[in-house]
């Protein structure tokens, strides 16, 4: 999945510039920051060559190297180019800093004492910006609702907005959590820790991932895998914690966005990880909520774009390739949010739209000044008889399609969990897949936003997970996805995620999905396809559907899924269409 590459997603191995970094900056290496506690943070911080400062403050916190983050990415010596000095910086435990590492549970504090170390020192004029993506976006928000009073602007693409969309979804476990450990966290937490067993280099991580991937990735119980014992305990103790855990609350931002003083940019694409879009689009809307409407500091960009930095610079995602105008400039993007809301340069940036999304199919930008976008008009289709999904509502008293789901023959994404277009014509061949399909649409459909699901479904388990995965399908049955599949999935004893429940077989139920964005055009002879099934490996984990956790159980047992669609269970999906005027 593509939380493995955070190196990459961190946009760290874009080709370096051309120009010698060492004729642009002062550097700084491995400068003191202490927080709080006395733990030692450490930063490498770059200066303009030339001018005497004081210089407004970038500040960029990554786990995965300072020193990759500066070498091998250009945005730090562009912003220095624009006067700003930049502090680079290990988060606490990793690389050149001291402490424990904690993933992500200790990055409100540290992110606010470097911030304000950051404004107080004699370079800096005070006004403090942070950026960063993934990783080091989610650091910007947890710093940002701490509400350190230097720092001014933020641009945290690609990351999350509730813990309960971000380390599970719909109540599954992420099972990419466990090679971004492999990847990423475990090999320099073997070498701080002095373990001589196991990798400790990304190099030597990736070699291994080859042949032990499927084993990771099937281990049940979830708490039996060994790899990351003693280096990683977070790791465990995020899997015993079920979604509905006060304990996430911590990283909760949907409650906290009064907090929030910084001007934020919020970016993300239709292909990012699955908690990126619905990140980016709660986040801007949980500020305007909360700020003055002549002054909301907030703006809105989701491109149609994978995981990571490149990935906005690039006109493909999968398969699927879209116009030139679909790319942005990462650096440029950044830098100017800075310069009006840090630099208080009066740029432009706040005269562009509010919101700036891109129809994936029509290939063109969208704009508006509100989320959701205006002339949006919800249109609902109906699973119906012998597959069919249409607008009629069913009128027959009694509806059904069944599948079995076997967690021992689990639905594998033929791609390796990679992410972006693919074509998925041949889930259409699995028995435990339900399909429901328009016929050739008549005209183009343009939909924008947040597309709804509700479905009615009867087990003889006391638990399973289902998908409601949409798909554009093209005239010569090219089938394509049109997002990550965390928004897709649904746990069914986390129908409330504010508690489990299991179910009573033989009941009715209902689970509802309001979630799942995009921005797409059906093309006319193009046909809409629905999948409803129970699992998708290597994405989340497999649902034993005993009633018991995956966590600490290894036993499974088969389920018959029974999905209700007629007259008193209509089952459905709502788009959110936006008509040619």
């Amino acid at each position: 999945m593509s939380r493995v590459f955070a190196l990459i997603a961190a946009g760290l191995f874009q080709v370096a510039a051309a120009v010698p970094a060492d004729s642009v900056w002062r550097r700084d290496h491995d400068v003191p920051v202490p927080m709080r506690d006395g733990v030692v943070l450490r930063a490498d911080v770059f200066r303009p060559k030339t001018g005497r400062g004081p210089f407004p403050v970038l500040v960029y916190r990554t786990p995965y190297d300072k020193d990759d983050a500066v070498t091998d990415h250009p945005t730090v010596r562009h912003a220095v180019e624009r006067g700003y000095a930049v502090v680079v910086q290990d988060v606490r435990g990793r690389y050149a800093s001291d402490g424990t590492f904690d993933a992500y549970h200790q990055e409100g504090p540290d992110g606010y004492d470097t911030i304000e170390w950051a404004a107080a020192q004699p370079w800096s004029t005070g006004a403090v910006g942070t950026f960063g993506l993934s990783y080091p976006g989610a650091v910007q928000w947890l710093a940002a609702i701490e509400s350190p009073p230097h720092l001014k602007a933020m641009v945290p693409m690609m990351t999350f907005a509730s813990p309960r969309q971000f380390f599970h979804s719909g109540g599954a476990w992420d099972l990419s959590w466990a090679p971004w450990v492999w990847y990423n966290i475990a090999p320099d937490l073997r070498v701080k820790a002095g373990v001589t067993t196991g990798d400790r280099s990304y190099a030597e991580a990736t070699r291994s991932w080859k042949t032990e991937s499927k084993r990771v990735q099937t281990q049940r119980p979830l708490l039996d895998l060994p790899d990351f014992k003693g280096i990683a305990p977070w790791y465990y103790d995020w899997i015993r914690r079920g979604p509905a855990d006060p304990w996430w609350d911590f990283a909760e931002l949907r409650t906290r966005y009064a907090k929030v003083g910084a001007a934020v940019l919020n970016v993300s694409g239709w292909y990012d990880e699955s908690y990126g879009p619905v990140g980016a689009v709660t986040n801007h809307r949980g500020l305007v909520a909360s700020r003055s409407a002549d002054a909301p500091r907030t703006r809105l960009i989701v491109g149609p774009w994978q995981h990571g930095v490149r990935a906005t610079e690039t006109p493909k995602a999968g398969s699927r390739t879209f116009g030139a105008d679909g790319r942005i400039d990462y650096d440029k993007t950044v830098l100017d949010w800075m310069d009006r809301w840090v630099q208080g340069i009066e740029n432009g940036v706040m005269q562009e739209p509010a919101v700036r999304v891109y129809l994936m199919g029509a290939n063109e930008w969208r704009t508006g000044e509100e989320w959701p976008l205006p002339g949006i008009a919800a249109e609902t289709l109906h699973f119906g008889a012998r597959h069919r999904l249409g607008r009629a509502r069913p009128t027959v008293p009694h509806a059904v399609t069944a599948y079995v789901s076997d967690p021992a023959d689990p639905v594998v994404d033929p791609y390796d969990g990679a992410y972006g277009a693919h074509d998925y014509r041949a889930l259409a061949q699995r028995a435990d897949v339900l399909t429901f399909e328009t016929e050739p649409l008549a005209e183009d459909v343009d939909v924008i936003g947040a597309m709804q699901a509700e479905v009615f479904f009867q087990t003889d388990a006391r638990d399973v997970d289902l998908y409601v995965k949409v798909l554009d399908v093209a005239p010569d049955g090219t089938a394509l996805n049109l997002m990550a599949p965390g928004r897709e999935v649904q746990r069914a004893s986390y129908r409330d995620i504010t508690r489990r429940q299991l179910l009573e077989p033989g009941a009715t139920y209902a689970l509802r999905w309001d979630e799942l964005f995009t921005a797409n055009r059906f093309a006319k002879g193009h046909r809409i396809r629905v999948h409803v099934m129970s699992s998708f490996l290597p994405h989340y984990s497999v649902n034993p559907q005993t009633g018991a956790s995956e966590a600490t159980s290894a036993a499974t047992q088969k389920a018959r899924v029974t999905i209700l669609h007629d007259a008193t269970h209509p089952s459905r999906i709502v788009l959110p269409v936006m008509r040619a005027k």
